[in-house]
């Protein structure tokens, strides 16, 4: 019988070695993947619990949560906020590159203003014409004073939409709602933010169409399939690991327990 120490000096091997080390990289590698994977899962958790909260949750009026020329806060995106004023169509924005329905279209944005400042509308979205750098159909925003309600969301900026901003675009038409730089060249100052229209007293003849309620999502349960999905791959790698030194051992214990076999044989 092979001696135990001897049957296993295999795994000092080069080839062993780089196995080894193989092994050794992979399995710290799959639990920080793993580990971000659950990070992911509990990130987006929290956000769709924040959405679906918000989303649920009673109108209150804009100004107890946004003020003019302040920022609103990531806890407070989709709440649902009233205000009443009146539109100003003479500084309306068309928003390029805006898909619903499975069709690219236009968001139009137009300020109500009111006595402390205005706030920016998204009155909904319009299909794009056959020219794509043309100005589309857009049903006008009812004159006098309109009670609006929606939902209230951040500024859009290229780090939290993914889109690029550049200039050169067809006049009143651009790619990010941002009171910040919208603001600028308007008569009267904004509040931060933005209101997705959802609801309108006394209702327009013709609008646009509604943006839909966002999805709460799912929670990131993909996140945390993929995070044991990467767990388990661990076992894996350790499994296949032990079971081909197993393997090798077996056969080197066979073929070293093949000559005894012959020499006791012809004996």
């Amino acid at each position: 019988m092979p001696r135990l120490e001897l049957v296993y000096r295999f795994l000092l091997t080069p080839r062993w070695l780089a196995l080894h080390v193989v092994v050794l990289l992979v399995i710290p590698a799959f639990v920080f993947l793993g580990r971000w994977q659950f990070g992911r899962y509990e990130e987006r958790s929290s956000a769709s619990d924040r959405t679906s909260a918000n989303l649920a949750a009673a109108a209150v009026p804009l100004a107890d949560l946004a003020a003019v020329g302040g920022a609103v806060p990531e806890r407070d995106k989709f709440r649902a906020v009233t205000v009443r004023g009146s539109y100003d169509a003479s500084h309306e924005w068309l928003v390029r590159r805006r898909t619903q329905n499975q069709r690219v279209g236009f968001y139009v944005i137009t300020p109500l203003v009111t006595p402390a400042g205005a706030v920016l509308v998204n009155r909904g979205w319009v299909a794009a014409g056959t020219d794509a750098d043309g100005t589309p159909s857009v049903p006008a925003a009812p004159a006098g004073e309109v009670t609006v309600t929606g939902r209230l969301r951040p500024a859009e900026t290229e780090e939290t939409t993914g889109i690029e901003d550049r200039a050169g675009l067809p006049p009143k038409q651009i790619l990010l709602i941002n009171d910040s730089v919208l603001g600028a060249g308007l008569p009267y100052r904004l509040y931060g933010g933005f209101v997705e229209l959802s609801g309108q007293e006394p209702a327009a003849a013709s609008a646009p169409e509604p943006v839909p309620e966002p999805d709460a999502g799912s929670g990131g349960g993909l996140n945390l399939a993929y995070g044991v999905q990467w767990w388990m791959f661990i076992g894996i790698a350790i499994g296949g690991w032990l079971l081909l030194i197993r393997r090798e051992a077996r056969d080197l214990r066979a073929a070293r327990s093949a000559p005894e076999s012959v020499q006791s044989m012809t004996r």
